[in-house]
């Protein structure tokens, strides 16, 4: 006999049972709602890409994070990769954009939620394979662009129940000018990215490794580090305006070549604040976000105790690559996976999504009720009801009652001997309890008037 092999999926991957389909579809039908009003239009991609459109794109950490498709067939044994798993969904687009440039808007607004692939570790609410909830719009330069997409993205977390995040807000012209003021290399951002993770000492050693001499390191770290940023001298919470107000004087003193960049993030600021995000953004210097497109405003939502939820930023240079010239961009990213986890450990989702799989099940005890069992379910069904027919006749009522309990429905409709006989339907209210006979006529006004009393 053969050995009895695994059934757990490939490791940093997950099978999704119905309990967290109802969950993503909830939180996926939010998503997509705010980005249609928001005016963004739908798009796909294809899963894998040729390799060469995902390469180079991510900077040195992300390149190695691209799963690779070997050659097939007669050049397997090369050992070659010609094609990748998609990395992200925002290459993706600008690769779209550049192929489909006579067919799409010069403002081209678009959502993409698809999965996406990153050969990482796993870890909690970390997997290899993952969505994206992602909005993106090509081809202008305003700050408009980023306050409408930060309203977006706050608007759907507010509409999910969340009420502790904060948007940070960087931009690269901001960062380049520190590192000009300090001294640094370009890849001290990769050491930077990690200061909420690794805090200042772990960041100032990856510098040293990186062979940034330590009395650069110190100053340049502690610069971001040494202030609590969000509390004030006394411990006090300070306002997303007074943060502002700190960092944006700090940052005009020690990095004015970045001048027009700190009035690009002045601009999306005031913006912000008659949108969605109004009072929930804050300037945060030492947001790095390590993909290497990034070429103005990076923006990242966290929460906290929890981390980011999803990020995002301008990339101007991304589209040039694939078509030649630059076009301008700026997209978020939201994280579905993350966004899952932590509204199920906190329990938020509506008992609806959770527990209520369909909302009648309809049984019969005897083999002549079956064709009216049928019919009602059609007829609840044409209502739009989530309706299901226990199939098993029995004279025992025990297990099609087990059976909608499981399932969460609110009613049961009861076909039997003597409801035949009388031309009637039981109708069971399964959260009172209370059971009543109605004629078969107006069995599905009743139920509907049980589901829905007003």
């Amino acid at each position: 006999m053969a050995d009895k092999q695994s059934t757990k999926p490939a490791r940093g991957t997950r099978d999704f049972l119905p309990d967290d389909i109802r969950r993503r579809e909830h939180v996926i039908g939010v998503v997509r709602e705010v980005y249609q009003r928001y005016g963004f239009e739908p798009l796909e991609t294809p899963a894998f890409e040729n390799i060469e459109t995902l390469m180079g794109k991510y900077g040195e950490e992300g390149n190695q994070l691209i799963f690779k498709i070997l050659k097939r067939g007669e050049h397997e044994r090369s050992g070659e990769a010609d094609l990748a798993l998609r990395y992200d969904l925002t290459v993706p687009l600008a690769r779209v954009v550049a192929e489909h440039q006579t067919q799409l808007p010069t403002l081209f607004k678009r959502y993409q939620i698809q999965p996406v692939w990153r050969a990482d570790r796993p870890a909690r609410g970390r997997f290899r394979e993952f969505y994206q909830c992602d909005i993106d719009a090509t081809g202008s330069t305003s700050p408009i662009v980023e306050a409408e997409i930060l309203g977006a993205v706050s608007e759907i977390l507010t509409t999910l129940g969340f009420a502790d995040f904060v948007i940070r807000l960087n931009h690269r012209g901001l960062l380049a000018a520190v590192l000009a003021a300090f001294g640094m290399p370009g890849d001290a951002l990769v050491a930077l990215d990690k200061l909420d993770k690794i805090g200042v000492d772990g960041v100032i050693a990856d510098l040293v490794a990186r062979g940034v001499p330590q009395d650069r390191a110190d100053p340049f770290v502690h610069f971001f580090g040494s202030e609590i940023s969000g509390v004030d001298a006394a411990g006090g919470i300070l306002s997303a305006s007074e943060n502002n107000e700190f960092w944006l004087q700090r940052l005009a003193a020690v990095g004015a070549a970045g001048s027009d960049a700190l009035r690009n993030i002045e601009q999306v600021l005031a913006l912000t604040q008659v949108t969605e995000a109004r009072g929930l953004v804050r300037v945060d210097p030492s947001l790095a976000r390590g993909l290497s497109y990034y070429t103005g405003a990076i923006m990242e939502i966290a929460v906290d105790g929890i981390g980011s939820l999803g990020g995002g930023g301008r990339y101007d240079n991304l589209v040039g690559m694939f078509l030649g010239r630059d076009v301008p961009a700026c997209g978020f990213s939201l994280g579905l996976e993350r966004i899952i986890v932590v509204m199920s450990e906190r329990g938020m989702f509506p008992e609806s999504v959770v527990k209520n799989a369909v909302d009648i099940v309809v049984t019969f005890l005897g083999e002549g009720s079956r064709v009216e069992a049928l019919k009602l379910a059609g007829e609840l069904r044409q209502a739009r009801w989530r309706v299901d027919v226990f199939p098993d006749a029995g004279r025992k009522f025990d297990k099609p009652l087990k059976y909608a309990a499981a399932r969460g429905a609110r009613v049961m409709a009861i076909f039997g001997e003597n409801e035949a006989e009388r031309g009637e339907a039981s109708i069971r209210n399964l959260e009172t309890r209370e059971q009543v006979s109605v004629p078969r006529a107006d069995a599905a006004s009743y139920v509907a008037s049980l589901l829905n009393p007003q």
